[in-house]
């Protein structure tokens, strides 16, 4: 039946198709083989970040401690030696972020090169676009982790501040060369977005855009915006969802569907929420809105704060409503 099936041949949400992408067995072709063990070993590394990064406790008892006794040198230096190596940690997961947005370039140039369309650039390059798909869902779900854990620019914000009163008082600080300055600069406003990777990656689309001036524009928002109606369809429609050996493949698709929406929204000047707009918003929502609220508040929140357009006076007020 093969891995990636077109399913509807006629346009849908002004999309030239629609598909069942299978997020779980597709497997390169030897056109793709060499980018795609480039990309895998980009992604291997992701899921050890998000291993970290979910079980990032934080230092922040100790750091209490030594704040509420500022005298005290044995709790200075225990509380700094607590925050040395998650610091290391959060430098490890920004130099990360670096990677993701290379990685992420590379698959955008094959994945809307003038070669083919979007519709079968998704037909013939199935595991590119399901590695695509996997640098959203890492993307989603790492910026979920960050929300919910302060400790991360707390730890950091200590960091910075002890290190500044080590280098008035001339005192040699261990790990001061792992992070640098301008290094520790770049990473404090990393941390200080709310979602720090999805504006990695939308800044990396967009500088994509404009450094290929000979590319289409169509052609990376006809890709994100096919990539959308590809999981609407599946979530909405039982039979396709029967489908997913695991119900984690219905996450994952989730996911994968408001990344691209918050892409198409920062590349297409007139952003997803316009009239015009070639992605199904309505649809898209209600998908978010029919799956157990728990599982998807993120997601809807993820639309309602971080892309770009929402807010326009070309939203409808029922687009708006259904985001409220």
């Amino acid at each position: 039946m093969g891995n990636l099936i077109k399913v509807l041949t006629r346009d849908i949400d002004n999309n030239a198709g629609n598909f069942f992408l299978d997020f779980e067995n597709a497997q390169p072709s030897e056109p793709e083989r060499e980018l795609w063990e480039q990309v895998s070993v980009v992604l291997k590394d992701g899921r050890e970040i998000l291993d970290d990064l979910q079980s990032y406790d934080g230092a922040g008892e100790v750091i209490r401690e030594a704040i509420q006794h500022p005298s005290n040198e044995g709790l200075q230096e225990k509380s700094w030696g607590a925050v040395v190596p998650l610091v290391g940690m959060l430098k490890k997961f920004y130099e990360f972020s670096m990677r993701l947005e290379a990685t992420l370039r590379d698959l955008l140039a094959v994945l809307t090169s003038t070669r083919y369309t979007p519709t079968q650039h998704l037909e013939r390059e199935q595991a590119l676009a399901k590695q695509f798909a996997e640098i959203l869902h890492f993307t989603l779900r790492f910026d979920e982790l960050k929300m919910t854990n302060p400790a991360i620019q707390n730890d950091f914000s200590y960091y910075r501040r002890t290190l500044s009163r080590m280098r008035i008082k001339n005192v040699p600080a261990v790990g001061e060369n792992e992070v640098n300055n301008e290094l520790a600069n770049r990473m404090s406003l990393f941390y200080a977005e709310a979602t720090p990777m999805l504006k990695t990656l939308s800044d990396a689309t967009l500088k994509f855009v404009s450094e290929n001036k000979d590319l289409p524009l169509e052609n990376t928002t006809d890709c994100l915006s096919t990539m959308a109606s590809v999981c609407k369809v599946m979530l909405e429609t039982p039979e396709y969802r029967s489908r997913f050996a695991s119900e984690e493949t219905a996450s994952f698709c989730l996911r994968v569907m408001v990344g691209v929406i918050i892409l198409y929204d920062y590349v297409n000047p007139a952003g997803a929420f316009v009239k015009s707009s070639k992605i199904d918003m309505k649809g898209c929502i209600k998908v978010l809105r029919d799956q157990p609220p728990n599982s998807v508040e993120g997601l809807l929140n993820a639309l309602r704060y971080t892309t770009k357009h929402l807010n326009d006076e070309t939203t409808s007020k029922q687009i708006k409503s259904m985001l409220q």
